[in-house]
């Protein structure tokens, strides 16, 4: 201090905390503080989406659940805003769903797309993270741009966007093809293979989250996704109007999943092996191949009920479980949504004030990708989804496990989607409001209503 008046001091860049400690030793004059505060920096999100149910605890995971989702978004969106404070593929496909179904907002999604379009290396991949000085490469989040593409594509009218990504979708699915084995499934896959912090971090290679086979050959996770991708792909490819592109995908992305599922399924534990040594096993694993149908369709939910209680697996963490969610969905067993959420409640109990990146010990407090929740309660609890491109068509199919009542607000490219659900037993009653120009269907107990614009009340 210089003796002189109305003096201010701030750090150079942000910071992310939650409590503030000032130590001041004074020497023969007073030191007299005028103000204190904080400046809150972020992307300008509104919250425009909405959940409440007859569960208040649900209300806290909302609420921790968007402020996590905000804390995590800048000039980019980041993991963290503690630490890295970078844009990674994998957390950033989850923190743009968040964003349009909670803010309706696109252009932090359509900006991360083209950031990573702007990262690729000469092999054919675009970098894990960006913008970075320090270039990472992690190839199953190559994998994970496109997934972006194609969810922006089923959420927006964007043809020309879309489109302009096609040459970097063909040399990411070329880079994979040429490491496909001769028996079907991935061989040997270079740099950091992370599928999800499962896999404890090795100090000497530098890495975690790698499963087995992924080094070496053989990952059914690894062909899995890479399958789930091509089938993404072929139906962009289909929208272009180039049906021999998409052909070849889906054929590529056949090849990967019988092959996968002929080698690693173990008929004595009826689940997948992470390797066809059959060692080895995860609910990642059987997740992908439910999300893939390499597990034939009719044994999909009988998988999914028996991985998701069975603690011999390697377990998924905060980040996985969103597939865990999609693989519940796809089968229709979302009433065993809630109950996956006690990991969440337990953060809460903890004190936590926005989501952690992985169970304890954890290193951040506060990571986007454990914000999938808030997407959940609404595409998966309310059941609000894209039926068609562009979000042209809404299908509805809610799954309230124990809860009496739910309500959910969605923003969409048209207006507002509402609906409000009570449930007594089987039956399901209520009111769904869609905007002008949007049409759709309702699903529960395997019965279809047709919806269309306007308020319509659901009936027993």
């Amino acid at each position: 201090m210089d003796g002189g008046s109305q003096r201010q001091y701030r750090p150079l860049w942000w910071r992310c905390y939650r409590y503030l400690e000032m130590e001041i030793e004074t020497g023969t004059e007073p030191l007299t503080v005028l103000d204190l505060y904080g400046m809150f920096t972020g992307y300008p999100f509104e919250e425009k989406g909405a959940f409440s149910s007859s569960d208040p605890t649900l209300s806290n995971i909302w609420t921790v659940g968007w402020r996590t989702a905000r804390l995590c978004a800048g000039e980019t969106y980041f993991d963290c805003p503690y630490y890295e404070q970078y844009q990674y593929t994998g957390d950033t496909r989850i923190q743009a769903l968040i964003s349009l179904y909670v803010a309706g907002d696109d252009r932090l999604m359509r900006k991360a797309i083209n950031d990573f379009s702007h990262s690729f290396i000469p092999e054919g991949l675009p970098q894990s993270r960006y913008p970075s000085a320090d270039p990472q490469i992690i190839p199953t989040y190559s994998l994970f741009w496109i997934s972006m593409i194609h969810d922006y594509w089923m959420h927006r009218t964007d043809d020309a966007f879309i489109l302009s990504h096609k040459k970097g979708i063909r040399d990411v699915l070329a880079w994979f093809e040429a490491r496909q084995r001769a028996d079907g499934m991935l061989g040997k896959v270079e740099w950091w293979n992370f599928v999800d912090w499962a896999w404890p971090w090795e100090e000497d290679s530098r890495m975690g989250g790698v499963p087995k086979g992924a080094f070496t050959g053989g990952s059914s996770i690894l062909s899995l996704q890479y399958a789930y991708t091509l089938y993404q792909a072929a139906d962009l490819f289909d929208y272009w109007g180039d049906p021999k592109t998409a052909r070849t995908y889906r054929k590529q992305a056949r090849t990967l999943t019988e092959a996968t599922y002929a080698q690693c399924w173990d008929n004595t534990r009826r689940i997948l092996a992470d390797t066809p040594e059959k060692q080895d096993f995860s609910q990642h694993a059987n997740i992908l191949a439910v999300l893939t149908d390499a597990v034939p369709a009719k044994e999909q939910s009988a998988l999914i009920q028996r991985i998701a209680g069975d603690t011999s697996l390697t377990q998924c963490t905060f980040y996985f479980k969103f597939y865990l969610f999609e693989a519940l969905k796809k089968t229709h067993l979302g009433d065993a949504f809630l109950p996956e959420l006690a990991p969440w409640h337990d953060m809460l109990a903890m004190g936590l004030s926005t989501f952690a990146e992985n169970p304890e010990p954890t290193r951040s407090d506060c990571h986007a990708w454990s914000a999938s929740p808030n997407y959940e309660l609404l595409s998966l609890v309310c059941g609000i989804n894209t039926a068609a491109p562009g979000f042209s068509r809404v299908r509805i199919e809610p799954f309230l496990g124990n809860l009496t009542q739910v309500s959910g607000r969605v923003p969409h490219p048209k207006g507002m989607i509402s609906v409000e659900f009570r449930r007594e037993g089987s039956q399901l009653s209520g009111s769904i409001t869609l905007p002008e120009g949007l049409s759709g269907e309702l699903l529960w107990e395997g019965k279809k209503v047709a919806l269309s614009p306007g308020k319509q009340e659901i009936r027993p």
